[in-house]
């Protein structure tokens, strides 16, 4: 059964993170070695975000609206899987890494049922396209599922064998509709987002 939206204004960015936009470097021809070299310079500076694959790096910076729409889907999935009583773990942004091959961070992650080395969900915040897939960069580790923010769209993909497969509900939280979830992260302000949304579960489970 999907929630009940309620209607608010359309989700418009607070001043503070206005006129702040994320800047992408991209390096090709990277060797494992020169990464992990590069990384290690960066290390400690949380808005800076390297993504390395197949020879190519990529450096980004990272703005305080990106932060602002991760913080609000970070809020709004976990308020609902408490409500669902669904048992997660939260893993954060840390480094995913196959050691010679990719190395990423993603903005949130997390595992679900059980506490496990690789996260079953992925999510990125996408302000700013750069040019190297993500899908990619996850695939060596296996990581079973990875979300995408991008433009007020969300995109939800698997891994089914060898590849990734875009689905239309998470194979996690298979009762959670997307598009309500979506509409939740464009409330004007972010407590009342979560809020409401806890509200439309609570209504829903009665």
């Amino acid at each position: 059964m999907t929630l009940q939206l309620r209607e608010k204004p359309k989700f418009s960015h607070p001043p503070l993170i206005e006129g702040y936009e994320e800047k992408i470097l991209c390096l090709e021809g990277i060797s494992w070695e020169r990464f992990k070299n590069l990384d290690a310079s960066f290390d400690g500076l949380s808005s800076v975000r390297l993504s390395y694959t197949m020879g190519v790096l990529e450096i980004m910076t990272i703005s305080p609206k990106h932060e602002y729409i991760k913080g609000t889907i970070r809020a709004l999935l976990e308020a609902y899987m408490r409500e669902k009583n669904i048992r997660y773990y939260i893993r954060g942004s840390f480094t995913l890494m196959k050691e010679g091959e990719t190395s990423g961070e993603p903005d949130e992650s997390y595992c679900i049922d059980e506490d496990k080395e690789v996260p079953d969900i992925v999510l990125e915040v996408i302000i700013t396209s750069g040019s190297i897939n993500k899908l990619e960069v996850y695939r060596p580790k296996g990581v079973p599922e990875v979300w995408f923010w991008k433009s007020n769209q969300l995109r939800v993909f698997h891994l089914k064998g060898a590849d990734y497969q875009e689905v239309t509900r998470s194979e996690f939280l298979p009762e959670l509709d997307l598009d309500t979830l979506l509409h939740y992260t464009q409330y004007q302000d972010q407590y009342d987002a979560v809020q409401a949304f806890v509200n439309a579960i609570r209504e829903q489970n009665q």
